[in-house]
C-alpha cells in the first residue's frame, strides 16, 4: 500500500495500462462481443482510397457508425456503394486504435427498401446479359435515312409533338404512331405488344413495315419509368428485327431497355435527331463533295497533260526515228532482188543435175529394191505376230490352271464339301447349325438336300447297291 503525496490517502492496488496494452483490449473485447452483425441505414459520403479500400458511413437518424470494405471485398460486393442507398450491410465490429474509435468491418452488402427494388433490377439486369441481349455484337445499325420512320409513345403527351416538330425540322418522314400506356399496369404489356406488332407488318402491305422504331417517353419518377425495365419489354426490344431507338426519361435516367436497344437516345428529341440527318447539311455536304470532286478532276487533269507535254518534248522526231528504218529498208529491197535471181539460178542448176541421174535403169533398180525390203518386213511381222500369240496362249493355259487350282471345287473333287443353310448363308461352324434344319450340301458333282439330325441320334446307314460286273467286251452278258 502508498499514500498519495499530501492526502494521506492509501491508493488501490490497481495494474496500470499503456495506451497500446488498453486499446488492445478494448479491440478483443469488442470484436469478442460482436463478431458477425447485420446494419440497416444509409450511406453517407463514400471515399474509395488509391489503395482500393473504400470507407464510408452508415448511418440512421440517431447515430453514425464507420464502415470499411477492404480492396478484395470491395471487388467481390454485389452492390456498389453510394451515397444516399439504403443498404444492409454485414459484418464485424472492430476498433482502430490509431484514432480511438470503433468501426464496422463490410463483408457483404445489400439494398433495403428502395434499394431492394434497385436489387431486383440489378440481378434481372445481370440475368438478361449472361444470355447475351445487351451485346453489342447483336446490335444493328441505324439506317441513314429510313423512309417509314414507328414510334411507340403516349399519343396525348409532348413526346410525339416533340418528335414529330424534330423530324420535320430536319428531314421530314412518315412517321407510324402505335399509341400505348407508358406507365402503370397495362404499359408494359402494351409497349412490347407494339414492338412485335411493328415487326409484324409485312413488306409492301397495306401498312408500310416501318424501317426503324423509336420507342419514348418523357421523364419521371423511379416507379413511373418501371415499365420499360419489365423482362418482356426488354426481350421485345432485343428480339426486333428492325433497328430499335430506346428514349426513355431524361439524360440522367436509365432503364433496361437502354442496354437491348440498338441505340440509346438521352431524350425523345434526341431520338428524332439521331434517325435522320439534317437535309440542309446534307445539300451543303453533297455540293461540297461536288466542288471537291470536280476540283480533283481538274487537278488530276492538268497534272497528266503537263506530264504528257514533258514526256513529248523528251521524245524524238517523228522523221528521225524513220529515217533509219526506210533506209534500211531500201537496202534490204535491192539486195532482195539479187538474191531472188540467184537463188532461182542455184535451184535451175540442181534440177538439171537430177534430171540427168533419173534413167529407167535407176528407177527399176530402185523399186525392185524397195520391193524386196517390203517383202521382208512383211515376213517378219507374221513372224513376230506368231510368237506373241504362242506368248499369250501359254499365258492364258497358265492362269486357267492356276484359276482352277485356286477354285474352291477343285477342293470338292478331293471330298470336301460345302454346306449352306436354308438362307443360302454358309455354314463354317458346326455350332451354326441346329437341329432338324434343313442345310444344301454342294459336292463336286452337283448339290444334295439334307435334314440336321439332333445331338446323339443315330445316322441312317447309307444302302449298299449289288455290285454288278462290268459287261464284258463284244457284247456278250453273263448269265449270273
Amino acid at each position: 500500500m502508498t499514500e498519495s503525496e499530501g492526502s494521506g490517502q492509501p491508493l488501490a492496488n490497481t495494474r496500470e495500462y499503456s495506451v497500446s496494452e488498453l486499446s488492445r483490449a478494448l479491440k478483443r473485447t469488442v470484436e469478442d462481443a460482436f463478431p458477425f452483425v447485420r446494419v440497416r441505414g444509409e450511406l453517407g459520403p463514400v471515399k474509395r482510397h488509391t489503395s482500393g479500400h473504400i470507407y464510408l458511413d452508415l448511418k440512421d437518424e440517431g447515430a453514425v457508425i464507420a464502415g470499411v470494405i477492404w480492396k478484395g471485398t470491395a471487388a467481390r460486393l454485389a452492390v456498389a456503394p453510394e451515397q444516399g442507398l439504403e443498404v444492409i450491410a454485414t459484418g464485424r465490429i472492430t476498433t482502430f486504435p490509431g484514432q480511438s474509435k470503433y468501426q464496422l468491418v463490410i463483408e457483404r452488402l445489400e439494398l433495403a427498401g428502395l434499394g431492394a427494388l434497385m436489387k431486383l433490377l440489378d440481378e434481372r439486369k445481370r440475368k438478361l446479359a449472361a444470355e447475351g441481349l445487351f451485346d453489342a455484337a447483336r446490335k444493328k445499325s441505324l439506317p441513314f435515312l429510313p423512309e417509314v420512320i414507328g414510334v411507340i409513345t403516349s399519343p396525348t403527351g409532348a413526346v410525339i409533338r416533340d418528335i414529330l416538330h424534330r423530324l420535320a425540322d430536319r428531314f421530314p418522314r412518315r412517321v407510324l404512331l402505335w399509341p400505348v400506356a407508358v406507365q402503370g399496369e397495362r404499359a408494359a404489356g402494351e409497349v412490347a405488344a407494339a414492338i412485335r406488332g411493328f415487326n409484324a407488318l409485312r413488306e409492301g402491305g397495306a401498312v408500310p413495315r416501318p424501317d426503324l422504331i423509336i420507342v419514348a417517353r418523357g421523364g419521371g419518377s423511379f416507379e413511373d419509368l418501371m415499365a420499360f425495365n419489365e423482362e418482356g419489354v426488354v426481350r421485345a426490344a432485343a428480339a426486333s428485327a428492325i433497328p430499335l431507338i430506346a428514349a426513355v426519361g431524361h439524360e440522367t435516367d436509365t432503364t433496361l431497355i437502354d442496354f437491348a436497344a440498338d441505340m440509346r437516345a438521352p431524350t425523345p428529341t434526341a431520338a428524332a435527331e439521331l434517325a435522320v440527318p439534317v437535309r440542309a447539311e446534307l445539300k451543303a455536304q453533297t455540293l461540297g463533295l461536288e466542288q471537291r470532286l470536280l476540283r480533283g478532276m481538274h487537278r488530276a487533269l492538268d497534272q497528266r497533260r503537263t506530264r504528257l507535254q514533258d514526256l513529248t518534248r523528251a521524245l524524238p522526231r517523228r522523221e528521225d526515228l524513220m529515217a533509219s528504218q526506210a533506209q534500211r529498208l531500201d537496202l534490204a529491197s535491192t539486195r532482195l532482188a539479187a538474191g531472188l535471181f540467184r537463188l532461182v539460178q542455184r535451184q535451175q542448176t540442181r534440177l538439171a543435175e537430177t534430171g540427168a541421174k533419173m534413167t529407167p535403169r535407176l528407177i527399176s533398180e530402185a523399186m525392185r529394191r524397195g520391193a524386196d525390203r517390203l517383202t521382208d518386213l512383211s515376213r517378219r511381222q507374221v513372224l513376230a505376230t506368231r510368237r506373241r500369240l504362242e506368248n499369250a496362249e501359254r499365258a492364258l493355259t497358265a492362269a486357267a490352271r492356276l484359276a482352277e487350282t485356286l477354285s474352291y471345287r477343285a477342293t470338292l473333287t478331293r471330298g470336301f464339301a460345302v454346306v449352306r443353310g436354308a438362307d443360302g448363308q454358309l455354314r463354317r461352324l458346326a455350332a451354326q447349325i441346329h437341329a432338324g434344319e434343313p442345310l444344301r450340301i454342294t459336292f463336286a458333282d452337283g448339290d444334295a438336300p439334307a435334314t440336321a439330325a439332333s445331338e446323339g441320334e443315330a445316322m441312317p446307314q447309307p444302302q449298299r447297291r449289288p455290285k454288278t460286273a462290268p459287261p464284258r467286251k463284244g457284247g456278250q452278258g453273263t448269265l449270273f
